[in-house]
């Protein structure tokens, strides 16, 4: 299996309307994914986060200013 590193090197050299139609094939298949995935995910995703914040690489954002936006 390739390495997301080159698989993304190697979308990015894509023309933008395949960039396109591949952004929308990604999409699509999450939909695809099971309540019980998306949980993991999603879960796995919020422990990266901290991880990124709690090691200083990531900043916190106030509330008001998320709402703001």
């Amino acid at each position: 299996m390739p390495n997301l590193s080159d698989v993304l090197k190697n979308a990015l050299s894509l023309e933008v309307h395949d960039r396109a139609a591949l952004a929308e094939k990604l999409l699509a298949s999450l939909e695809e994914l099971s309540e019980e995935e998306a949980e993991r995910l999603w879960a796995e995703e919020a422990q990266r986060r901290l991880e990124e914040y709690r090691a200083g690489r990531a900043k916190g954002v106030p509330a008001e200013a998320v709402h703001e936006r």
